[in-house]
């Protein structure tokens, strides 16, 4: 039940999948039918009590929610001793990375793989960067008894073989791709192809709130788990909201699933931090700093591109952010104002991931690693009674080999 007011930032997309000129459905015909079929399963699940229970009674009992809200003491003194003096807000996080499978990527999982169940699909297909969404997917699919196939760039298979070898443990089939730069982009066209190819049988699970209508509605819908707990729990812990929300983005939907149930709260500012890579005038990742509308993977926009319109490859030692779009429901955030958009270099990650460890005794993923960045740079400029609050996506076991030989160390 929607019972959204017209008003409401929340009131998104409309009947056509837009979010004001962006998302829409710009697929194969041969995949509209299914487009169509999946739209009208997710309505009628929105309805049905029995899904929402489902639904609900795995994310206590099989992921682990809620996760916890936790207040990062140690972290916010340390940003308080090079702060102005009065300066220095309290920083907390939601720890998504406590989740079964180490990241938010579960949530979505879960409710897909239901959808998939519902409409009668017995094989399963994702795509995947860094590699939590494809284990994610191969979790549930394990637990449910469906074969999977996950489509992971070349590049992203050498540089993150934790998460490699968790797959196949779990039973998925992982195809590497070597198209273009053999990363999160291609794994994604790879599996559009296997889509189209057959239709009859397969369930795509899309891991960002990105992709053709409803995709990014459902995605987001599924993850907004993350800030309706975070909302609770500020709620009972200090009696008030935040005052601001920052969540690293790549396609967008740890983000995305933070900030929608604050859409609707004017106090409570927003901050989604791209990958900056090199730096915005080198390699990079910053669909929104550095890019224009475009379509891309079935929905129209924010896009790095040329000047022909032909997508330009991106860049970040994150694995989970290297895309060179984003969802679409952020770009009309972006030009709606609701929502304020920024960016980290691999650098600024860098030492974002080694000051966490060192403070909080917390190893984060690189995709969070932006956003404490972030936090960091916010935090400093604000009074010490202001609260900042973080999604801690994922944690960071997957990328040890990666930042240890950014670091020049061996393991």
């Amino acid at each position: 039940m929607n019972d959204t007011p017209p008003n409401s930032f929340r009131n998104m997309p409309d009947d056509r999948g837009h979010f004001g000129e962006f998302g829409g459905r710009y697929v194969a015909e041969t995949l509209m039918p299914l487009i169509l079929d999946l739209e009208k399963h997710y309505r009628a699940a929105q309805a049905d009590p029995a899904f929402e229970e489902q639904f609900n009674d795995l994310l206590q009992n099989y992921v682990g929610r809620p996760s916890p809200l936790y207040y990062a003491e140690s972290l916010t003194a340390e940003v308080r001793k090079d702060a102005p003096e009065g300066k220095g807000a309290q920083i907390w996080f939601k720890r998504d990375e406590l989740n079964h499978t180490g990241a938010h990527k579960i949530n979505n999982c879960v409710g897909q793989i239901l959808l998939a169940m519902r409409m009668g699909k017995t094989r399963i297909i994702a795509e995947t960067g860094a590699g939590q969404h494809g284990v994610a997917t191969a979790t549930v699919c394990a637990r449910f008894g469906l074969p999977c196939t996950i489509f992971m760039g070349a590049t992203d298979v050498a540089r993150q073989k934790p998460n490699l070898f968790r797959m196949k443990l779990l039973g998925a089939e992982v195809v590497p791709v070597t198209s273009g730069a053999a990363t999160l982009k291609d794994a994604m066209n790879e599996a559009l192809r296997d889509w189209v190819a057959n239709v009859h049988d397969t369930f795509y699970i899309i891991g960002t709130a990105a992709g053709p209508h409803p995709y990014p509605e459902l995605v987001r819908d599924f993850q907004s788990v993350i800030g309706k707990e975070a909302r609770a729990q500020m709620l009972d812990r200090v009696g008030r909201l935040p005052d601001m929300l920052v969540a690293a983005i790549g396609g967008g939907s740890n983000a995305i699933g933070l900030f929608h149930p604050f859409l609707d709260d004017p106090d409570v500012k927003m901050l989604g931090i791209e990958a900056a890579g090199h730096g915005l005038d080198k390699e990079h990742a910053a669909s929104l700093a550095g890019g224009g509308p475009g379509i891309l993977h079935g929905n129209k926009t924010y896009l790095l591109q040329d000047e022909d319109g032909q997508i330009t490859e991106a860049h970040s030692i994150s694995a989970g952010l290297d895309y060179p779009g984003i969802g679409p429901e952020h770009s009309w955030l972006k030009e709606s104002g609701r929502v304020d958009y920024d960016s980290a270099t691999d650098s600024e990650a860098l030492d974002a991931f080694q000051l966490l460890c060192r403070t909080e005794g917390i190893i984060p993923a690189l995709e969070p690693s932006h956003a404490i960045a972030a936090v960091v740079r916010e935090a400093v400029k604000m009074d010490r009674d202001k609260i900042i609050l973080a999604n801690l996506c994922g944690r960071g076991d997957k990328d040890i080999f990666t930042v240890a030989e950014a670091l020049g160390t061996e393991i």
